[in-house]
Order: C-alpha cells, then sequence, then structure tokens
C-alpha cells in the first residue's frame, strides 16, 4: 500500500495540471475464498462462524466476528483453545478474529516457530488479518508464544499468559520446585532434538533467556498466575520473566488470582477480569491507523439541492470566496475539475472570488459585487478563518460577517447549497494542540450551526496528520499558503466531502427545496451589506478622483485595486460627505507606506481620529476594510471623514486613497 504521504506529493503535481483523484486508505476485511470455505468445516461458536480446516498436515480453526474492526485485529491461541475463553468471546464480538493451530506436542521448538512462521503469513496475506497480532498462552502455550514472538517482535501487538511455562527446565524438565512430567521432558527433548538431561539444561533460549528483542520492541504482556501454583510455580517462570522483562525496559503487567477455586496444585484457578483481559489485548492490538478525512467533515443541512440541480440541469454555477488560499491555484482548480467530471452532462460555470487579505467582513460587503451579480449561484464555497483571525477581526465582526453572507446569500437564492472550510495556520495548530478550538474556528462554526450549514475542518485535520507524522509543516505543508502537496491535502479532504456528499440516490422526480432561515444571532449582522461607489460622495477641498490610479513606488497591489478609479485624500483635506442609510458603514482603502491618519464623525458627533498604516503596509498598498462606525439606528445618516494636518505632521506626503465605501 503507498502511503498517504507519497500519494499526496503525486497528487500535487497533478493539482496543477487539472487532474484529480481521491486518496482513500483501504482497510481490506477478510475474506474467505470459495476453495477454503469448500475445504473447511463450518460450525457455530458462542454464535460465530468457526471454520476448521488443515494447514500443513495439522488442525486449525479460523473465528468470525459478526462485524471486523478497521484493520482486522486478531487473537492467536496456543494449547488450550478450549480453556477459559471469555475474554476470546469478548473480543470476537467486538471485531476480533479468533486463530488456532495444533502444535501441541512441539513444546514451541524451532519446528513450531517454523509452522507459526506459515501461519502467521497465510491468516495476513491471504486472510487479510493485521500484520501485528496478540498471542494468548495457557500454561505450556507459555513456550510457544513467547518462542515465536522473541524471533518475531514486529508482528506482536501484545502478549496474555496464564500461569505461562517461561523455563521448561521447571516443567515439565522437574528440575526444581515443580515435580515436573517425565512423559512430556521426553517428547520435549526428542523435538529439540536433546542428547540427554544436561544438554537440555544448558540450553540457553527459553523464553525467560535472551529477553531484549521484545522489551526493545515495547511489546506489552499480561500474566494471570496462582500464587500457589505448584506445577508451573511462578519463583521459576512468571516472577523472574518478568523481573528481566522489566529491567530490560519492557512493559509488564501481573495479576494474581487468590479468589475462586484453586484446583490441580493451584495451576487452575478462575478468571475473576476477563474484561481486563480484552481491554489489555484491544488497548494494544488496534493499530493506529491513517486518518480519515471524514472525521473532520460536519454535514449538517447536506448538499442536496447542488446534487439535483447539477444531475437535472444543462448548466450550473459554482462561486468560490475567501482570500489568498481560495484566490491561488490549486485545490479550487482541483475541486472544479472534480465537479465537472461528476458531473459531465452540465455546463458549470466557475466564480473565483478569492482576493488575498480577504476576510468575512470583506466578502459580507463585496458579496453582491464579485459574487452576486454573476447570475444565480447554486453552490458556495465560503472560508476566512485564516484572515479573520490575522487581520485581527472581533469575534462579533467574524459572527456579524458570516452570518450577514450566508443570510443574503440564501435572501437571493433560498435554494443555495453552501459549504463553510476552515483552513489551517501556525496559530490555529498552537491552540488545537493544548487542546482548545481557535477563537474564530468556534465563532465560524457556531454559525454555520444555527444555520445548519456544512464545514469541513482543515486546520484540525492537517494539525492531526501532521501529529500522527503523517507529513511535516516545515517539509510539507510548508506555509499558510499550501505547497503544491498542501494544496492536495486541501484538495483530497474537500472532494471526499463532494463524493459523499454527491454518492446518494437520486430520482429525476426528485426537487430542489428552499432552506428555512432561523432567526438571526445578531440583529447587526452584515446580511444586507453593499459596496457604494466613490463617485456617491460630496468631495471637498484636497480631495480628488482619479480614475486610473496606480502607485509610483514600486509597491504591490492587489486585484480590483490598481488601475480602478480612488478617491484620494492628501493630508490637510477637509470633509467630504457620505449620504447613506443603514447600521453599518466604512471606507475601503488601498493602505500602502504612505497611508494617512485620517478623523471622522457620524452625524456631527465627536471626530475619531484612524491611523490607516497596516503593520503590511511596507510592503504593498493592501486593500483593508475599516468599518468606521456600527449598530446605528436603521435611518439616513451622514458620515464627515478629513485628514488633519496635525495628524500627519511628519515630512513624507501622506495619503488616504478609498476605492469604495461600504455599508449594511
Amino acid at each position: 500500500m503507498i502511503p498517504l504521504k507519497l500519494m499526496l506529493k503525486i497528487f500535487s503535481y497533478l493539482v496543477f495540471l487539472g487532474f484529480f483523484f481521491l486518496i482513500v486508505e483501504a482497510y481490506p476485511q477478510s475474506h474467505l475464498s470459495d476453495n477454503f470455505i469448500a475445504s473447511a468445516e463450518e460450525s457455530d461458536w458462542k454464535g460465530f462462524e468457526r471454520f476448521d480446516f488443515n494447514f500443513q498436515g495439522k488442525k486449525a480453526r479460523l473465528i468470525l466476528p459478526k462485524k471486523p474492526l478497521q484493520g482486522n485485529p486478531w487473537i492467536w491461541r496456543a494449547r488450550f483453545p478450549d480453556w477459559h475463553t471469555e475474554a476470546d468471546s469478548i473480543l470476537v464480538s467486538e471485531g476480533f478474529h479468533l486463530a488456532y493451530i495444533n502444535t501441541d506436542n512441539l513444546f514451541g521448538a524451532p519446528e513450531a516457530v517454523k509452522v507459526w512462521n506459515d501461519f502467521h503469513t497465510f491468516l495476513t496475506v491471504e486472510h487479510k488479518l493485521q500484520q501485528k497480532v496478540s498471542l494468548m498462552g495457557v500454561s505450556r502455550g507459555g513456550l510457544f508464544i513467547y518462542n515465536w514472538a522473541k524471533e518475531n517482535p514486529e508482528k506482536v501487538a501484545c502478549i496474555y499468559a496464564e500461569a505461562p511455562v517461561l523455563d521448561f527446565k521447571s516443567w515439565p524438565g522437574g528440575f526444581g520446585e515443580s515435580e515436573g512430567s517425565p512423559k512430556d521432558w521426553l517428547k520435549l527433548k526428542e523435538v529439540y532434538n536433546f542428547a540427554d538431561d544436561e544438554v537440555a539444561k544448558a540450553y540457553k533460549n527459553n523464553p525467560v533467556d535472551n529477553l531484549m528483542e521484545l522489551p526493545s520492541h515495547r511489546v506489552p504482556i499480561l500474566h494471570m498466575i496462582g500464587l500457589e501454583d505448584q506445577v508451573v510455580p511462578v519463583d521459576e517462570n512468571t516472577l523472574p520473566f518478568v523481573q528481566k522483562y522489566i529491567k530490560s525496559g519492557g512493559i509488564a503487567t501481573v495479576v494474581t488470582s487468590v479468589a475462586g477455586e484453586q484446583s490441580l496444585k493451584g495451576h487452575h484457578f478462575p478468571i475473576q477480569t476477563p474484561r481486563l483481559v480484552a481491554d489489555f489485548i484491544k488497548y494494544h492490538s488496534i493499530q493506529a491507523l491513517p486518518l480519515s478525512s471524514e472525521d473532520y467533515h460536519q454535514s449538517n443541512g447536506g448538499m442536496k439541492n447542488s446534487l439535483i440541480k447539477f444531475s437535472q440541469n444543462e448548466s450550473g454555477r459554482v462561486a468560490f470566496l475567501g482570500g489568498s488560499i481560495t484566490h491561488n491555484a490549486g485545490w479550487r482548480d482541483s475541486v472544479s475539475n472534480y465537479l465537472q467530471n461528476r458531473f459531465q452532462n452540465t455546463d458549470l460555470e466557475f466564480i473565483n472570488a478569492g482576493i488575498p487579505s480577504m476576510g468575512s467582513t470583506p466578502s459580507a460587503f463585496r458579496l453582491e459585487k464579485d459574487v452576486l451579480a454573476k447570475g444565480k449561484i447554486d453552490l458556495l464555497f465560503l472560508e476566512a478563518a485564516v484572515n479573520d483571525s490575522g487581520n485581527g477581526r472581533t469575534s462579533t465582526e467574524q459572527k456579524r460577517a458570516m452570518e450577514g453572507i450566508i443570510r443574503h446569500a440564501r435572501e437571493v437564492n433560498p435554494e443555495m447549497d453552501i459549504v463553510i472550510m476552515h483552513f489551517v495556520d501556525p496559530g490555529k495548530m498552537a491552540s488545537y494542540n493544548q487542546g482548545l478550538v481557535p477563537e474564530v474556528i468556534k465563532n465560524h462554526q457556531s454559525v454555520a450551526d444555527h444555520y445548519n450549514i456544512p464545514t469541513i475542518n482543515l486546520a484540525k485535520e492537517v494539525t492531526d496528520r501532521i501529529n500522527a507524522g503523517e507529513f511535516t509543516w516545515e517539509d510539507d505543508f510548508k506555509n499558510l499558503h499550501p505547497s503544491p502537496f498542501g494544496q492536495g491535502i486541501y484538495g483530497n479532504s474537500i472532494i471526499t466531502f463532494l463524493k459523499n456528499s454527491y454518492n446518494k440516490r437520486q430520482n429525476m422526480s426528485d426537487k430542489t427545496t428552499s432552506y428555512s432561515t432561523p432567526e438571526r444571532i445578531d440583529p447587526y449582522s452584515y446580511d444586507k451589506g453593499k459596496l457604494i461607489d466613490i463617485n456617491e460622495a460630496q468631495l471637498a477641498k484636497g480631495w480628488h478622483i482619479d480614475s486610473n490610479w496606480k502607485p509610483n513606488d514600486n509597491k504591490k497591489t492587489r486585484p480590483d485595486f490598481v488601475n480602478e478609479p480612488f478617491l484620494i485624500g492628501n493630508k490637510g483635506a477637509k470633509s467630504l460627505k457620505l449620504r447613506f442609510e443603514g447600521n453599518t458603514v466604512g471606507i475601503v482603502v488601498a493602505a500602502g507606506q504612505d497611508a494617512a491618519n485620517i478623523s471622522y464623525r457620524i452625524d456631527k458627533g465627536e471626530w475619531q481620529q484612524l491611523d490607516l498604516l497596516t503593520k503590511w503596509s511596507d510592503q504593498l498598498h493592501l486593500p483593508w476594510y475599516y468599518t468606521l462606525a456600527s449598530e446605528l439606528v436603521k435611518a439616513p445618516h451622514l458620515l464627515e471623514i478629513r485628514v488633519p494636518e496635525s495628524l500627519n505632521e511628519d515630512s513624507q506626503p501622506k495619503v488616504c486613497r478609498i476605492r469604495y465605501f461600504y455599508v449594511n
């Protein structure tokens, strides 16, 4: 399977060629072939399917869960597969497979380990079980599980052992406190090819010996023991083993059984906590799988109208509204290509209304000009989380603007589907890594939930993927303006959202419906926002209109803010006037390094001062929306603006350049 990171790097080079594909991690479910089923004997095991079969001449079994967990984790029993199966049945009922192969008389010898190697390959390759397995061994089963685990530590998720034999000199050898088993000792010496007892006693590869590999792989172990066990004494098996294991850096837990009937000289005891065993195995066996983009999508009211519209009509219109992350080539092109390929019989028009540096407040007031004036919009993609926080907009402004965009758009077309995306930046990653939801995402999400708007939280998805080690910010994603690789992350997630949204059964008789509009969150939301032409102002001395302004300082500009009409007030300009009606008023300026300090007032009130310079003004003539007043009474008002010499005393020329006024 190609790693996600590599696939996305391939994707990043295709983005700008106009191609797209989806990165969907496959988690194969176990599959029993017809030949296997025909050769196996099927029966019931506690309500689950059990298949008994022969493998390399040895009896084996495989028990299937009704609903396998993702990745197909499994338990592998060694010896006595029908003894104390309470934890087994819990795990199978919760999605684990359960396997067993009879190598009973091999005592974990190299011959048994070879059979186990082949059986593991058979189950992981042929039946797609998880590569890392949870081993369970009872009594002499300890020899099997630990001898195999020591050879294959990278294939072991965890180990559970019950009264395990960990040194065959104790049992069946009987050279210590245990009576041993002379009959089994003879069998063991035969399968290990020991010539006599002395050779067997000199053997240095019992489970208790050479423990470095398992602890170094951090394989966790859990032992259940009876303190009165005289058959497999704990002083000769679990206790020295666990002491060595911990000293070697391993993770070990021992649970003593002291209640209930202790039979067979203390070797048999009740398991009073099978849930503990099951939880131990679940915790250590379910591997961390690659993250799924769906976990960061919130469907809310869904996308049914655009699905119907694009499926049934010959044409449709999609708009993208946001800042530079929307403006730049990358994810937007991939999403456009996906939509056009998904609805091949529909002529889709795509409107790029992304302007660098613009957040939700600018979008609320330019929505009419840059989006709604283009025609009926069927699907609107909206983002502002990066610029809203970066530009210092208050929580109140963020919510008023986002609510205003949604209400305004739905007032024009009540059937419009809208998707809000939360893009990532280092500040948002820092918040998530502190266990906090970034304030701007909290604000935007609250509005989205109120209006039942779908959202895609790419900030959280990118943060989690980086924390999961899938890629890095420095080497891969690079910047809040993503690298081609980062654009691939965005494109993959958004297209996955669209695929899931449009993967619905759709009849040609289905009709679009109008979305309901709930009560306002804020009575001053910008749902009537619009731009006002500068020609509406009454000019005063020191003000003039440059019909085709462009900078003479070689600084950069933004689209729609160069070679366009500007209302310009030089230092000392007197009070221009704008009469308007609404509850909010502001100016849209090009704030370069020569941006002035201005004074303004509403309805002959107190003069207020405003420095138009931004922290980026030394780099470019930055478009900036300054809200001068809000929460006004909805009535006719008068705005006055001047450029006092007293506020602009340095020797450098200071200028106020107004591209638009805006009113709600």
